[in-house]
C-alpha cells in the first residue's frame, strides 16, 4: 500500500459517501477505487450496445438538437 497527498473536491466526496454508504475519506476512496476497478471492458461495451440499442426511449433527440443548435 502507498501513501499519496491529492486534493479532493469536497462536494464530490460527500456525494461520493453518501451513494457508497461510508464515513471516512479512505473507506470512500478504497470503495470506489474497488468498484472503478472491478468494471471491465466487457461490462462497459455491453453498456454501450444497450444505450446506443435503447436511447430513444430514454433521450428526446429533438430537445437535444434544440439545445445544441441554442448553444447550451
Amino acid at each position: 500500500m502507498s501513501r499519496t497527498l491529492v486534493d479532493i473536491d469536497d462536494d464530490k466526496l460527500a456525494f461520493a459517501q453518501r451513494q457508497l454508504g461510508t464515513k471516512t475519506k479512505r473507506e470512500t476512496i478504497d470503495r470506489a477505487l474497488t468498484i472503478a476497478s472491478a468494471i471491465s471492458a466487457d461490462d462497459r461495451a455491453r453498456a454501450l450496445r444497450w444505450l446506443q440499442e435503447n436511447a430513444d426511449a430514454f433521450l428526446d433527440f429533438d430537445v437535444l438538437e434544440e439545445r445544441e443548435r441554442a448553444g447550451l
